[in-house]
């Protein structure tokens, strides 16, 4: 038995389907840029407009389902995720804050010691 996906093939109208949408896209940012002396609401409704009808656009197509129906388990799994409290995330800054200082002052100190090395010491050149 064979354990291949099975894949299936998008027709033409799909394809014309999801061009749409993402024409649909480009347009309503067009007109959002192009309606620049116009008031900010009139604005972001074209913006609106042209994002509604491309979801519309990409939600007949059998990609944009797929598309559609990854982005809602992305989010679903996002609200799985056990974020750390503020004390927590302010616990880890300050150790990533120490770490990067310890290391700056480390390389410095290398960086020093082989220039008192190199230049002093074998070539003897003194600044």
């Amino acid at each position: 038995m064979s354990n291949q996906p099975v894949q299936t093939v998008s027709t033409s109208s799909d394809k014309l389907k999801v061009a749409l949408a993402v024409c649909a896209v480009i347009a309503g940012v067009v007109v959002f840029y192009v309606l620049a002396d116009k008031p900010s609401l009139v604005r972001a409704s074209g913006l609106v407009l042209g994002l509604i009808v491309a979801v519309g656009f990409a939600w007949t197509s059998t990609q944009g389902r797929e598309f559609l129906n990854f982005a809602s388990e992305a989010v679903r799994e996002t609200k799985k995720v056990v974020w750390p409290t503020r004390k927590e995330a302010m616990q880890i800054t300050a150790v990533v804050f120490c770490f990067v200082l310890v290391m700056a002052i480390f390389l410095w100190g290398t960086d020093k010691l082989l220039e008192f090395i190199l230049y002093d010491l074998i070539l003897g050149w003194k600044k």
